[in-house]
Parts: structure tokens; C-alpha cells; sequence
């Protein structure tokens, strides 16, 4: 058997180079990580979990599951359901219902199991993995009604399916319905009053203590950590898998509250959530039979096609009926239903209890399950994006990008990118500049984009950059910083700061500010004093006789490149360590001086280009 210490190297190792290899290929993480977990373990017997960690195995992995779910549970603002919570309702009770009794009928008829089993694995089926379901909304951006209700529908539905499937579970042990119909009907009450007031107290303590400052900033994660771990071991004391609700409630609650802040800790558990599921995926694709006939029989493959086609679509018709989502969200709905981690680990978990208490059958479970989740990942994620797109309800690549100020230099860019169908949207703390930008046609917000909700009200639809234009260079910097969360930090970007050039101070490090804009020296103090001088923001349309070069001739080099939109529509910001390049046939957005002459060789096309843009 190989070395303990070998194994969690390896475990560890693989889940991250896994994770690296999907980013790498753009393919769903799970799925590889499912394929070198069963690699590792039933192929070549590198990795033998059981053996490894013994009566461990499953607590740890419980415990892991509840921070997951926590960390989903953080991005539940419950705002969000003003537009969205009829059709999440429904889709968590109506949709919950219809796909327990349809995977249930299509395991009884297409798999030979038995009435219990069948609804055993019907409830272990009702959860839609938030922890496929994130990676999946990252890669195919959906429009912001469809994403919020997939993320709500995944992360409520995992603690949902869980209990349910511990109700069923109680009902076969009990030996029948007649016996645990009481039980049932306690635990499901004993389940919501854990879940609930747990998850809503370790939130309150955790508001408390931030507060009061009765914890230091460096020990607020932990301490934060230690508070779900105990609220989720006190309510599956009280309920078994009512955990998962009560952690899911108490991220929720700290999403909502407004009383402190709460980003470093969403940092922290974002983290910890890569590494866990890193790890907790190796090591229970580890634990699968390497032949049993699930893997090639047809009717499995019947069974997984009926969930995609059968009782997802089923399920979403139903829960949407009377909703304002219009027909391209609800199919783009019924074509996502990826199964992830909670799926598996229930499954691993019952099918071992089972087997212990003599139901040979059982064992078929997590095959079964597993099967489910390698298929639903590999559909869902190599066709959400394409489906997405087909149906209009994504942007994948958006060209859209957010102006935090709104001075009459950034309103003159910001006109002329919306004249090339480019979507602008400015944010400034300056009313004047609001109200200038939006009688200038411009979308505007009245916002400063340091407070914490400051983007939560903004539609970002279709936007995917942002840049700091202000007068202010802490503000530029903390703004990049700020936004990097949710736009990542390839894409954001800021002015140079004054000090940029031979200063010994900075205000922030540089890997804590955004990418620098348009030229090193292109401070907003720099292209102020241009714009007092009389220059302008112009478009400008090279072709193959006034390319690049005769361009920045045309205005004795003085030009300032500030973007470039190619043939395809695509902007590409100019950055200040990079010399553009544009070709001719592409269309430049530059400052320019006021004094400048058009060469001879320009074209009226590019004249009337210019004309239009001044």
C-alpha cells in the first residue's frame, strides 16, 4: 500500500493540477477531477481513501461539504429574490417534487431497483450542485434574471435534496412507511427549526463579534470558520444532513446584513472552497469500483438521458408557469441541472450504511450517482455556453466596460464608444457630472464606488471592465481593487497615478491596483491639462494608406491612442506598457490635440469619421 504521506500528496497535488489543467482546456473542473480521482484511485491503487483516512473519511467529508455550502450560501443576497423568488420558490418545492418522483420512476423501470431505493436515489438526485453550477455561470456569464436564479435554485436545492434523502433513508431502515411516517413528519420540522434558527444565530455571533471588535482582523476568518463548523456539527446533532441547511442559512444571513463587512471573509472561504473541492473529488472518485455494470449498461445511460431530457425540462415547466421569464430563459433553465459534490457524498455515505444493515443493493448507488455527475457535468458543461449564446441569454465575452467618474473628457470617450455599439455605463460621486452624462444620453449612476454595494444596484449586463478615470489616484486604486472581485483582475484598469514615474512613495503596491491605461504618463492631471488646451476625443478609421503610422505623423506624435476597436466589434484597451499596434481596416479612439492637421493621404471615410466624433 503506498505511503499515507504519499497519498496526500497526491491527493492534493492532483486536485490542483486538475483544477490548473480545466482552467488550461476551458473544460468543467469536476469533470476532470472526477477522471484523475478514478485514475488514482480503482485504476492504479495509488490512492485507497478508506484505508487512508478509515472512520474519518466521512465526517471530513461532511465538514468539507458544510464550508461549501457556506461559501454559496455568502453569495445569497436575499435582495435578489424581489425579481427572481416566485420562480426559485417554485423551483426548490414544485421542481424539488417532480424531480424526486421522476428519477425515482426512472430508476424503478429503466434501473430494477426496488420502490425504496428508487426514491432514495430520486431524493439524492434533487440537488443541482452549486459547486458545478458556479463554474459553469463563470464560463457561460448568462444575463443577470437567469444566473441568479440557477445559483439560488443549486445552493438552497443541495440541503433540500440531503434531508430529503435522510428522510427516505429513516423510512427503509424503519422498514416502511406505516413506521416512519411520524418520524418523517418530525424530521422534517426538527430539520427547519435546526436548520433555521442555528444558521440565523451563528450568523448573529458572528455580526456580534465583528461589531464589538471583539476579534482582531487576521483571526476574523478563523473564528468565523470554527462558527460553522459548530453550527454545523449542533444540527446534524439535532437532525442528521440539517447542517447543510443551517450553514447555507447562516451564509445567506451574513450575505443580507448590513451591519458589517464581510468581504475577507468570502476571499477566505473562495480559497478554501477551491481546495476542498480540489481534494474532496479525488478522494471520492477514489473510492468507486473500477468494473461494475453501471459503467456500460444501456439502461444507465437511458436513466441519465431521461433526467436531461424527461424530468429536467419537466421540472422548469412546471415551477415557471405564470413567471415573467420569457421562453429562451426557461429552456436555458431546463438545460442546466449539473450534479456535483452533496450528491456524491450522500450517495457514498448511504450505500455504505445500507450495506451494513443488508441491502446488497445499495451498492449500486454510488455508481449510479457518479455516473449521473460525469454525465450531467460533461453535457452541461460543454454545451451550456453554445446553448447560452443560441438562445441569446449570455455574454460570454462582454465588451461593455464601467467608467467610475464622469468628467466631460470620459463623457466625449464614453459617446463615442456608444456610437460603436460599445455599452458604457459611468458611475461618479459628482452630481453634476451625473446629470451632465445623462442628459449626454449616457447611463449614469450617482454612486461612490467605495461603498460596499456601491456595483449591487448597477446593471453590469453585458459589461466586463472596468476603469477608474477619476481625479483621484486612491480612488482609482481602491476602486480596481474593489471591482477585481467580480470582473477579475485582468480586467480592470486605472489611470497612472501622479507618482508613477521615479517617486519613492506609492500609494498602493502595485499588484493591489489595477492595469495602467493609455501611455505611462496619461495621468488624469495630464489629460486635464490636454483637454483645457483644446483637445478632443476623436475616432479615427485606418486604412491601408493612412495606417498607424501616417496617423500619429498626422498629429506630430501627439496622438494619445485610447482604444482600439478591431473588424469583429471587440475592443482592446490601450495599455500604458504596451506600444499599440492597430491595423488598418480597425478604428481608433484617441485623444488629440487641438492644433492637428489631417495628412493628405487621409480618406473621406476617415474624415467623415472624425467629423462625426468631435
Amino acid at each position: 500500500m503506498t505511503h499515507p504521506l504519499w497519498q496526500l500528496t497526491a491527493i492534493l497535488g492532483l486536485g490542483i493540477g486538475a483544477q490548473w489543467l480545466s482552467w488550461r482546456l476551458k473544460l468543467p473542473s469536476i469533470f476532470l477531477l472526477l477522471v484523475v480521482g478514478f485514475v488514482a484511485g480503482p485504476v492504479t491503487q495509488f490512492i485507497d481513501p478508506d484505508a487512508l483516512l478509515g472512520d474519518l473519511l466521512f465526517p471530513v467529508v461532511g465538514l468539507s461539504v458544510s464550508l461549501i455550502l457556506f461559501e454559496g450560501g455568502l453569495s445569497l443576497d436575499v435582495s435578489e429574490l424581489k425579481e427572481i423568488g416566485r420562480v426559485v420558490r417554485n423551483l426548490i418545492s414544485i421542481g424539488a417534487l417532480v424531480t424526486w418522483v421522476g428519477a425515482g420512476a426512472l430508476a424503478y423501470f429503466l434501473l430494477d431497483f426496488d420502490l425504496a431505493l428508487s426514491a432514495l436515489l430520486g431524493a439524492i438526485l434533487v440537488v443541482t450542485g452549486p459547486t458545478v453550477i458556479g463554474p459553469l455561470l463563470r464560463h457561460v456569464r448568462p444575463r443577470a434574471v437567469v444566473g441568479s436564479t440557477v445559483k439560488w435554485e443549486g445552493i438552497v436545492n443541495d440541503p433540500i435534496g440531503a434531508i430529503l434523502a435522510v428522510l427516505v433513508f429513516d423510512v427503509i431502515v424503519a422498514g416502511g412507511f406505516e413506521g416512519a411516517a411520524n418520524a418523517a413528519a418530525l424530521g422534517i420540522l426538527r430539520a427547519l427549526v435546526a436548520g433555521g434558527l442555528l444558521g440565523i444565530a451563528g450568523a448573529a455571533v458572528v455580526v456580534i463579534l465583528l461589531k464589538r471588535y471583539w476579534v482582531p482582523d487576521y483571526l476574523q476568518s478563523p473564528v468565523t470558520l470554527g462558527i460553522v463548523v459548530t453550527v454545523f456539527a449542533t444540527a446534524n446533532t439535532l437532525m442528521d444532513e440539517s447542517g447543510l441547511l443551517a450553514v447555507t442559512i447562516m451564509g445567506s444571513a451574513l450575505a443580507s446584513q448590513n451591519k458589517v463587512t464581510v468581504r475577507h471573509i468570502v476571499e477566505f472561504k473562495e480559497n478554501l472552497r477551491v481546495l476542498l473541492l480540489s481534494t474532496l473529488f479525488i478522494v471520492l472518485a477514489a473510492r468507486l469500483p473500477l468494473r461494475d455494470p453501471t459503467y456500460t449498461d444501456p439502461a444507465s445511460f437511458l436513466f441519465l438521458a431521461g433526467l436531461v431530457f424527461l424530468v429536467r425540462p419537466a421540472a422548469v415547466a412546471i415551477s415557471s408557469v405564470g413567471s415573467s421569464l420569457g421562453w429562451r430563459e426557461r429552456t436555458f433553465l431546463a438545460f442546466m441541472a449539473p450534479r456535483g459534490i452533496v450528491a456524491a457524498a450522500v450517495s457514498s455515505i448511504f450505500a455504505l450504511e445500507l450495506l451494513e444493515a443488508g441491502y446488497p443493493e445499495a451498492a449500486r448507488l454510488a455508481p449510479v450517482t457518479f455516473l449521473v455527475i460525469v454525465g450531467t457535468v460533461g453535457l452541461y458543461g460543454l454545451t451550456a455556453g453554445p446553448a447560452a449564446r443560441l438562445l441569446g441569454v449570455a455574454t460570454p465575452d462582454p465588451q461593455g466596460m464601467l467608467f467610475v467618474g464622469a468628467s466631460p473628457w470620459v463623457r466625449e470617450v464614453a459617446q463615442l464608444l456608444r456610437d460603436q455599439d460599445i455599452q458604457v455605463v459611468l458611475l461618479d460621486a459628482n452630481w453634476s457630472n451625473v446629470t451632465a452624462a445623462r442628459r449626454a444620453g449616457l447611463t449614469a449612476y450617482y454612486k461612490n464606488v467605495l461603498d460596499e454595494h456601491a456595483i449591487d444596484d448597477v446593471d453590469l449586463d453585458g459589461v466586463g471592465r472596468l476603469l477608474a478615470l477619476t481625479s483621484n489616484d486612491e480612488v482609482n486604486a481602491l476602486a480596481a481593487l474593489h471591482v477585481s472581485e467580480v470582473m477579475g483582475r485582468s480586467n480592470v484598469y486605472q489611470l497612472p497615478p501622479e507618482n508613477s514615474q521615479g517617486a519613492q512613495r506609492r500609494l498602493l503596491p502595485r499588484h493591489l491596483q489595477g492595469r495602467y491605461l493609455f501611455s505611462p504618463d496619461a495621468t488624469c492631471q495630464a489629460i486635464a491639462r490636454r483637454y483645457q488646451m483644446g483637445a478632443t476625443v476623436k475616432r479615427t478609421t485606418l486604412t491601408p494608406e493612412f495606417d498607424y503610422e501616417a496617423y500619429q505623423n498626422a498629429y506630430g506624435g501627439e496622438a494619445m491612442p485610447l482604444f482600439v476597436i478591431r473588424e469583429s466589434g471587440q475592443v482592446a484597451v490601450v495599455e500604458a506598457d504596451t506600444a499599440p499596434a492597430p491595423k488598418a481596416g480597425q478604428t481608433l479612439i484617441s485623444l488629440v490635440p487641438s492644433n492637428g492637421h489631417r495628412g493628405a493621404r487621409a480618406t473621406a471615410d476617415t474624415t467623415a469619421d472624425e467629423r462625426q466624433g468631435a
